[in-house]
């Protein structure tokens, strides 16, 4: 009988609390469901931005690393854990990472690709350092050139000239 009346009891509420219940919740989930709308829109606003991003970053590169490296390698320790058996990875100047496996299978990824974009964003991490170095190294080699053809052309202009006032 005692479980009788405690089952009454919360059995038995209010109708206009219940009613507030279910129209907040109803409310609640309206609200919800006009954020998840709207979040969508902005996920399909981004994800056309982002697309059109990795287009212009890939040809940028294209253009910066064609004439400095074939590839520049990707660290194994910076690739995710489902790469980890990779032995080597190298990334190309269209955007592909070409991965050697331990098994000796090449797998070439585009990195363009929606699918592989977080892989591309640890690739860039990784990269970015090294293509500065690339460039700093390409940078000194062209000023050792000019500084040794300076000095050469220098002593040619000076022989050319006494050899011109000598002839006259």
């Amino acid at each position: 009988m005692v479980k009788q009346d405690q089952m009454d009891f919360s059995i038995s509420h209010d109708p206009k609390a219940s009613e507030k219940k279910k129209s907040l919740s109803v409310q609640e989930l309206i609200e919800s469901l006009k954020s998840t709308a709207d979040d969508i829109g902005q996920i399909s606003e981004l994800s056309s931005e982002e697309r059109i991003l990795v287009s212009q970053f890939f040809v940028s590169f294209f253009k910066l690393m064609q004439p400095l490296a074939p590839s520049i390698a990707v660290s194994q320790l910076s690739l995710p854990t489902q790469l980890s058996d990779a032995v080597q990875a190298h990334i190309d100047p269209t955007g592909h990472l070409a991965l050697l496996f331990t098994d000796g299978h090449l797998e070439l990824k585009d990195l363009s690709e929606e699918k592989n974009r977080e892989l591309m964003t640890i690739v860039i991490s990784d990269i970015l350092p090294k293509f500065k170095n690339l460039t700093t190294l390409q940078k000194r080699k062209l000023e050792n050139r000019i500084k040794m053809l300076s000095s050469v052309t220098k002593e040619i202009q000076k022989s050319a000239e006494a050899l011109s006032t000598s002839a006259v």
